[in-house]
């Protein structure tokens, strides 16, 4: 025993041998997975097994010991996971092909089971990755395409959710919620005519916006000519020969102002006697 001892080469070989029986014996259990202790390919118990409601630092995690070389552990993490569709070509009962990105979240309720079926969490991903596109194939084939953008959403994205946690309970996880990232159409030909028949409707709502504003600006000029009238027709009742002044110094303006403004080549004459009717105003009367 004692020529061991004095064997560095030995030592070392005992020390590396007690560090592997530690490590077999002793692991730490973190917070974010749960254990599950194997055997020969059975399970034999689980920790720090996720417990609804249960809040960080409640747990059971920690250090834990268990049977060198015969049990072994498998990790099942307690956070959620997700799992992303490929993008799908749906279509809608409208005849309108949409090309479809989502997604789920899950999370692994049972690890037990799910070390049973699938092993992994990677496993669980895999099988549930074909079921989410299937389910949403279906619930969109059932709708309109306007249905993504409406309030039946929510229900639609529910109903994925119920299909798609039928198959996630046989592999113990459980989902939380569906999402759809993006939508769209398909490019060529069905894009180009969306575009169309959007720019049509553009169009169309902005020549009747046109249309109302043009038929609002005459109702609002007629009314105001209609006022006008009345004001003129006041102030002839109430002073006739200042009303047929105004009107008069109003001709004038339009007749000798405005046609002096003109351009050169647009300009007329006009000639008229000092005793023409038509400037009796500037005469003054008699």
């Amino acid at each position: 025993m004692s020529r061991v001892l004095r064997n560095p080469i030995a030592l070392a070989f005992i020390a590396i041998l007690i560090l592997i029986l530690l490590g077999s014996t002793f692991s730490v259990v973190p917070e974010t997975k749960q254990a599950v202790i194997t055997s020969f390919g059975k399970v034999q118990r689980t920790v720090n097994r996720y417990q609804p409601g249960e809040t960080f630092g409640t747990s059971h995690a920690g250090l834990i010991a268990r049977v060198p070389f015969f049990e072994q552990i498998v990790w099942v993490d307690k956070r959620i996971q997700s799992v992303d569709m490929e993008r799908q070509q749906v279509l809608s009962t409208d005849q309108l092909r949409l090309q479809v990105d989502a997604f789920a979240r899950y999370r692994i309720v049972d690890p037990v089971r799910m070390v049973i079926t699938a092993r992994s969490a990677e496993n669980v991903s895999d099988q549930l990755r074909p079921i989410l596109g299937s389910s949403l194939r279906n619930e969109l084939g059932k709708r309109p395409s306007a249905a993504l953008l409406s309030p039946e959403r929510s229900q639609l994205m529910e109903n994925i959710a119920v299909a798609l946690n039928r198959v996630a309970r046989q592999y113990g996880a459980e989902v939380i919620d569906v999402r759809i990232k993006r939508t769209d159409l398909p490019e060529g030909a069905p894009l180009d005519s969306a575009f169309d028949r959007m720019r049509t409707a553009r169009q169309q709502e902005a020549r009747s916006i046109q249309a109302q504003g043009l038929r609002n600006a005459q109702l609002v000029r007629a009314d105001a000519d209609a006022e006008a009238a009345n004001i003129y027709a006041e102030a002839f009742g109430k002073d006739p020969d200042f009303y047929e002044f105004y009107r008069a110094m109003q001709s004038y303006e339009t007749t000798f102002v405005n046609n002096a403004q003109t351009p050169e080549s647009g300009r007329s004459s006009v000639i008229l006697s000092p005793q023409n009717e038509y400037l009796r105003e500037f005469t003054g009367r008699r």
